[in-house]
């Protein structure tokens, strides 16, 4: 088994105050790839105890990482991703698995891509989330896009194993 990423040193081309971010990412799908290798389809909206569903964690995963990297550029979110907040963790039995997987590798790609690019220096720069525009920073909004992914993850991976012994 590898070493988690934060043992594994830098990722080339992430300043080094965002490493922790990067690598709590990365952490959170590599860990949502190996629990859901083999998962049924069958199963990607069962709630057993009422607990979120699989589906609702890949979106939401997705969801949050579009919004919040949206919020540290300093812009609002657009028609698009008001519908897919409004879309989340609703039962749809057209999604298929593989798709919501591509989305989450795919927005953490993205999320990386912007990291790579964010100047330290914008760090503490303020911005607004939401409608309400309460108050944040860059730094702030990344470090929580980390923070609910792995959240977010650990609930996951537990409902699969629920649903799988």
């Amino acid at each position: 088994m590898a070493d988690e990423y934060w043992l594994r040193g830098p990722v080339d081309g992430v300043p080094g105050l965002l490493q922790p971010v990067v690598h709590a990412l990365l952490q959170a799908r590599d860990e949502v790839q190996q629990a859901l290798s083999g998962f049924p389809q069958e199963l990607i909206w069962e709630q057993p105890a009422g607990v979120a569903s699989v589906g609702f964690h890949l979106q939401h995963i997705a969801g949050v990482l579009n919004r919040l990297f949206t919020y540290a550029r300093g812009e609002q979110l657009n028609v698009q991703q008001l519908e897919y907040l409004a879309a989340e963790g609703k039962k749809d039995n057209s999604i298929e698995l593989a798709g919501l997987l591509k989305n989450l590798n795919g927005q953490v790609d993205k999320a990386i891509g912007q990291i790579k690019t964010t100047d330290i220096q914008s760090l503490m720069n303020p911005r607004g989330v939401g409608r309400k525009q309460i108050p944040s920073t860059v730094s702030g909004l990344l470090f929580h896009a980390a923070e609910h992914t792995q959240r977010h993850t650990g609930q996951l991976l537990v409902t699969v194993r629920i649903l799988t012994s």
